[in-house]
């Protein structure tokens, strides 16, 4: 893995471009798409406001969590993943009655 000089993010040393922020390693200019939380200036991260559907308070942004599907493939090592569904979520939480939510960050075209 290496960090994007960007937004920090990890990605496998076998893409140039980072998933997260479009940053191409090779030309080190950002491609177009971005998440629209992430601020590449400040590298924070701008939370949707939302409220809780059970106890109306406003839900507080905790982490964008990173998934993949599939296991470990043996001999061919971190090569595999390139043939895996990553995911990615904003996951939210509940101060006052702990509900959990998970949403997709949205893509921009940046111009």
């Amino acid at each position: 893995m290496k960090n994007c000089t960007k937004c920090k993010s990890e990605v496998p040393l076998e893409y140039d471009i980072c998933w997260n922020c479009s940053y191409n390693f090779i030309t080190q200019e950002v491609e177009g798409f971005v998440s629209d939380k992430i601020n590449l200036e400040s590298n924070l991260i701008n939370p949707k406001k939302l409220n809780c559907l059970r106890c109306k308070t406003t839900m507080k942004f905790e982490e964008t969590i990173n998934l993949h599907e599939g296991g470990e493939w043996g001999v061919l090592g971190d090569l595999a993943h390139i043939f895996t569904n990553r995911e990615s979520f904003d996951m939210y939480m509940c101060p006052n009655c702990d509900k959990v939510e998970f949403f997709a960050p949205t893509v921009v075209k940046v111009k």
